[in-house]
């Protein structure tokens, strides 16, 4: 998505004045950066747009010139970025009660987030511990998950009726994108209203989900200039306002109606069916007057777990399956491993080379380059420079995903370098010992569904891997150029030429 930065307020100063507002604006306190001018600070570097590609290009340059800690300022806000893995370690992970902060919304933004009671948006505190912990011990413990396994047996089949609906015409070519993300949006769905909804429910849903997401992510000016952004840009803020309403219509009933059967519904042994909802609804919060969620915080934390369960993961789907049919040797290795897997999730485990191509599907192409801002929660001396309190820092995944000091041939998909004397390293990302990738994060603000994700992208790819061969639709070549939408997508979606594998073997 890319954001026009306003060139009117710039390109009409000419050289000289702007070469002099440069030089008097100086901030020597803060990690180095370019010169940058009053109001508009450094949206100079961003003419064209906030781009991926240009922001990538950007920080790489500017970690040449500068060094791994450097400072834009964007609009009135300075806005520093951490390109290297070892600082990213010494700021999350050693100073990681300071560095675990959010920026705070500006007040004409707050809904966006209910009034940061969402865990990516919450300021580091009680609410922020509250929701998490209900999150991760709730819905993404194990014993959880493991109750969702007919449910993902389910959203494969749906994926593999597609798929091979697909194939039949066209000469077995397939476009697989929609299918994956429609896949995992119905499991996403499942586990956090606890219902296998019909496709017209699920496509209402999604509508309702994705408007307000693509437009709500238009909205990265209310960081950049918020001294103006109120004012001029009141239109879009009624839109997104408008569209979450609309996302309420939808979201609201099925909350309602599972406040209201969650208790008859039960399973064979009389244990009721979970949901990420049920237990939302049991939460309350102590720092104000015990009171349960409103509508509008339950609205906008399911929300929140669909976006996050579903977008990131079909993304990394697409790239790690365009990898397969891009290098046919890697595919036929991971075909060897699985051809007498029963399917299974418990054995998902003994499946290294498996984890191998999923963990290089990540650091090779992570869904998002930058991690969600951080904020510091008091001024810090980090590094010699002065880090003030409430400052944007941004971590850059990419950046240290590619670094050839740590990784040999970091631009080539190599699964072995995560293979140890022919077992999985099973690598821990975390980033707890020392940080090499994050695409998760890293410190006390990690993504909690980080195992769910990695353990939803084994299950999908090695099923689609046991069930097809993905070959190349002749005459093409995979492009792996990038994108971004809500999340970095391929430019030009996976094409290719589906055989089920069962005709294969009896050929």
């Amino acid at each position: 998505m890319e954001l026009p930065l306003l060139p009117f307020l710039f390109f009409s100063l000419s050289g000289v004045i702007v070469f002099f507002l440069f030089s008097s604006f100086s901030h020597s306190k803060l990690p180095p950066g370019p010169p940058a001018a009053p109001i508009i600070g450094n949206l100079f570097w961003f003419r064209r747009s906030f781009n991926l590609q240009h922001l990538d290009s950007l920080l790489h340059d500017l970690r040449a010139r500068y060094g791994p800690i450097v400072t834009l300022r964007i609009g009135s806000v300075p806005v520093i970025f951490v390109t290297d893995a070892s600082l990213a370690h010494k700021a999350l992970i050693e100073h990681g009660a300071t560095f675990s902060g959010r920026p705070t919304p500006l007040p004409a933004a707050r809904f966006l987030s209910s009034n940061q009671h969402i865990i990516s948006a919450a300021s580091y505190g009680p609410i922020w511990r509250l929701l998490r912990r209900n999150l991760v011990s709730e819905t993404l413990h194990p014993s959880r998950i493991s109750l969702f396994e007919d449910g993902r047996r389910w959203a494969f089949d749906l994926l593999s009726q597609r798929l091979r609906a697909q194939s039949e015409t066209g000469d077995g070519i397939v476009v697989p994108r929609d299918s994956f993300q429609y896949a995992m949006f119905c499991l996403v769905v499942l586990m956090c209203f606890g219902e296998k909804f019909d496709e017209k429910v699920i496509r209402e849903i999604e509508i309702a989900q994705r408007n307000y997401l693509l437009h709500a992510g238009k909205l990265t000016f209310l960081l950049f200039v918020p001294a103006i952004a109120g004012y001029f840009f009141r239109k879009k803020l009624g839109i997104a306002m408008e569209l979450r309403r609309k996302q309420k219509e939808v979201f609201a009933p099925l909350i309602k109606a599972r406040r209201e059967r969650r208790k008859e519904i039960t399973e064979g042994d009389g244990k009721p069916v979970f949901s990420y909802v049920d237990s939302l609804l049991e939460i309350q919060l102590p720092e104000d007057g015990g009171r349960f969620l409103n509508e509008d915080e339950l609205v906008a934390l399911c929300s929140e777990f669909l976006s996050a369960g579903t977008d990131t993961t079909a993304t990394s789907l697409q790239w790690i399956m365009a990898e397969l049919v891009k290098n046919q040797q890697i595919q036929l290795e991971l075909w060897e491993e699985i051809k007498n897997w029963e399917g299974s999730s418990e054995d998902l485990q003994k499946l290294p080379f498996l984890n191998a191509v999923i963990m290089e599907g990540l650091r090779l192409h992570p869904p998002g380059h930058l991690l969600l801002p951080h904020a510091v929660t008091e001024d810090i001396k980090f590094e010699g420079y002065l880090i003030p309190k409430n400052s944007s820092i941004n971590f850059s995944i990419a950046e240290m995903a590619l670094d050839e000091k740590i990784w040999k041939e970091a631009m080539e998909f190599k699964p072995e370098r995560f293979m140890e004397g022919g077992s999985a390293a099973r690598m821990d990302i975390t980033g707890n010992r020392e940080i090499k990738m994050m695409p998760f994060g890293a410190g006390r603000r990690i993504c909690p569904g980080l195992g769910l994700a990695i353990f939803h992208l084994e299950f999908f790819a090695a099923n689609l891997v046991r069930e097809f061969e993905w070959r190349n639709v002749e005459g093409e070549e995979i492009d792996l150029s990038e994108k971004t939408e809500f999340t970095v997508v391929m430019k030009n979606s996976l094409r290719a030429r589906l055989v089920p594998r069962k005709r294969i073997r009896a050929m």
